[in-house]
């Protein structure tokens, strides 16, 4: 299968449906009809796109047992479990996406993972492995079949990133445990949560006059790019491009924004900055009746 997504072999990929939450969040900023990231602007998909782009909860891994089989079919002991790391990066290639998947020196050719990639319309166009004293770094480029040109759609990005995951999952149950992702998908749950007030960061800085910088580190969940994406476009914001990295609990966000062709002014920034710290709180506790 590094800090942005490693692979699932199914080819149904869902999302757990809207939240309430969500609903509230949507419903309190200016209405769009458009999700856009990068250049092109896309129409928000219907609920049948989503459930065809999105993570699985029918995908389950098995138990992890004292050892594991990887990709290749060698095995691994379970001791010490490295951190899971899946980047996805739009910035540093002009006409592909490239996506970097680190997992200690435990992952193999990832065949699978490149066959479940070109059962969502994709093309592998090119690929290397690097080590480092963080472990073995897969690192390859995508683009999309039908045209030759780099994933920009959020919706396909978050399928890419779930399949990535999801794959780890099955090859590598004991990842379960280390991967926010593991509490929906997983076969053992993180030993630890994290409480997404306190693992919130939202810093918006201005790149040039033309454009902003838009940092977004918060608990990983199912979906949370696309959210993300929604949440800006919905205040009006344009993303250009940007990087999402999953590490362990935790989703690390870079996008590079603009509003009106423009670096994104500050009464705008504190606007999409309140904007997403109300999307991503904590659930306010419900009144119990005792």
């Amino acid at each position: 299968m590094a800090a942005a997504a490693s692979i699932a072999h199914a080819t149904n990929f869902r999302l757990p449906s809207a939240t309430t939450k969500t609903s509230k969040a949507v419903a309190a900023l200016p209405s769009a009809s458009f999700i856009s990231f990068g250049a092109t602007r896309s129409p928000l998909p219907s609920t049948n796109s989503i459930a065809r782009l999105s993570c699985s909860r029918n995908i389950i891994a098995p138990r992890a047992s004292e050892t594991t089989a990887a990709e290749d079919g060698s095995y691994y002991d379970m001791d010490a479990v490295p951190t899971p790391k899946v980047i996805i990066d739009l910035d540093s290639d002009p006409d592909a996406t490239v996506v970097e998947v680190t997992f200690g020196d435990r992952l193999g050719a990832l065949v699978d993972t490149m066959t479940a990639l070109k059962n969502l319309g994709l093309n592998v166009v090119k690929g290397n492995v690097f080590l480092d004293s963080s472990g073995k770094h897969n690192r390859f480029a995508i683009t999309k079949a039908d045209s030759g040109r780099k994933v920009e759609d959020p919706e396909l990005l978050e399928a890419i990133r779930c399949t990535i995951i999801n794959n780890l999952l099955k090859y590598h149950p004991e990842s379960s445990s280390k991967l926010a992702m593991g509490v929906f998908f997983g076969a053992q749950p993180p030993n630890q949560q994290v409480d997404v007030d306190i693992a919130t960061h939202i810093t918006i800085s201005n790149e040039s006059p033309n454009r902003s910088l838009l940092n977004v580190e918060t608990a990983d969940r199912p979906g949370l790019l696309v959210d993300l994406v929604k949440v800006i476009n919905d205040t009006n914001i344009a993303v250009e491009s940007g990087e999402f990295d999953t590490e362990g609990l935790l989703a690390r966000s870079k996008f590079h924004i603009s509003y009106d062709g423009k670096a994104v002014p500050k009464p705008r920034q504190q606007v999409l900055a309140n904007s997403l710290h109300y999307f991503l709180r904590r659930p306010a506790t419900e009144d119990s009746s005792f």
